[in-house]
């Protein structure tokens, strides 16, 4: 068995409006496009992947991420250079998102260079590029928390 990639990401925002004006500029700028849009859903399609963001259940409003809880860590997307990863650095700044780290190289692979970011509910995210197939150092054994 082979997979071809992810094909969709669903975060659950604990403040849907904010999280969604967010990702309405924000997913548009990678060259996804907004196919859905409404009080149920804001669904991005773009470069073989797919995010999208929902509201929380009544009881859970408000409620912000939490990174260290059981579930997701943090996404990361795949930019295709060194450049585009500076320009989503820029466009977070424009749109006041929280950075964990500025543009940097890191040791999980030759070339590894990543912005690690927080949307408006706390969700980590990330933009990466790694030239060429982007094998891990080591097997993985260098591998930090990110």
């Amino acid at each position: 068995m082979e997979i071809s990639g992810m094909a969709h990401v669903i975060l659950t925002a604990g403040d849907f409006e904010k999280s969604a004006a967010f990702y309405r500029r924000f997913l548009p700028a990678l060259g996804m496009t907004i196919v859905s849009d409404d009080e149920n859903v804001l669904y991005g399609v773009g470069a073989r992947t797919a995010i999208g963001i929902r509201p929380p259940d009544a009881k859970h409003a408000g409620e912000r991420f939490v990174q260290e809880r059981a579930g997701l860590h943090h996404y990361c997307l795949r930019a295709k250079d060194r450049e585009t990863v500076d320009e989503v650095h820029a466009l977070l700044m424009e749109l006041g998102a929280t950075i964990v780290h500025a543009p940097e190289a890191g040791p999980w692979a030759p070339g590894y260079y990543s912005v690690l970011f927080e949307d408006p509910d706390g969700i980590r995210g990330e933009v990466n590029f790694v030239p060429g197939k982007g094998v891990l150092v080591d097997g993985g054994a260098s591998f930090r928390q990110i």
